[in-house]
């Protein structure tokens, strides 16, 4: 069965947009594997604009299911925080400084080497590396070459599209991966996956390991609870 790992970002906007610790992350992450989550994501990015570095540490001492931490490893302070937690799994996100949300995967093609060193110093140090990847072969393959352990396909395009033709918004997915399991690279997806979307998405997807969703699925909490939209959410994946 495929997991589900909550992103937990907009609870720390939420928290940081009046200052304080209301609502509280620590306790939120608490709660999101109470209600059933397989893991926690996080994202922090350098100008700490909602995940704080502090939190990662934070976290890492109570998340007691998978720790997932996302993030730019062409910065040098993420690279840090990441090997001094040892989360289970790290994602290697091409983001650059002041990106508002990632919009793109890794050219796996023209990063071959950067991306086989920076996976190397995860792996040695025990974590699991998942990169970001668009549902483009030639990346798959690409990152098959890395030493990646698991990509993580980037699902805006699937999600724009749905609406107008699922069945072609999800063949490029299909076809991605299709080829990473014949490689032996674990699939991940993320990005604008909602309960519209996720059920036809994970129905189609050959040995889908993990989603992690944070954006809508906080949207969804505002009218329909937490707890229960997590296991709505689990439900579209069972």
């Amino acid at each position: 069965m495929t997991r589900l790992s909550v992103n937990i970002n907009k609870i720390a906007t939420l928290r940081n947009s009046r200052g304080g610790n209301n609502p509280d992350l620590v306790q939120v992450a608490k709660d999101c594997e109470l209600f059933g989550a397989q893991g926690i994501t996080v994202h922090p990015r350098p100008d700490e604009r909602h995940i704080r570095y502090q939190d990662v540490f934070d976290l890492k001492e109570i998340v007691t299911t998978e720790f997932n931490i996302e993030g730019n490893c062409q910065e040098q302070k993420f690279i840090d925080l990441v090997l001094a937690n040892k989360p289970e799994q790290v994602t290697l996100v091409p983001d650059v400084l002041g990106q508002i949300t990632s919009n793109h995967g890794w050219d796996t093609i023209a990063n071959r080497d950067y991306l086989t060193e920076m996976i190397s110093v995860f792996k040695q140090a025990g974590i699991r590396v998942s990169i970001f990847v668009d549902p483009i072969v030639e990346m798959v393959e690409g990152a098959a070459k890395t030493g990646t352990d698991r990509i993580e396909l980037y699902t805006e395009a699937y999600a724009t599209h749905y609406h107008q033709n699922r069945d072609e918004a999800i063949a490029p997915y299909i076809e991605a991966a299709e080829l990473a399991h014949e490689l032996g690279i674990g699939i991940n997806a993320g990005h604008d996956l909602d309960l519209n979307n996720l059920k036809f998405f994970a129905d189609n997807i050959p040995a889908l390991d993990e989603v992690s969703i944070g954006h809508a699925l906080i949207s969804d909490a505002l009218y329909f609870g937490l707890e229960n939209t997590i296991q709505m959410y689990l439900r579209q994946l069972g």
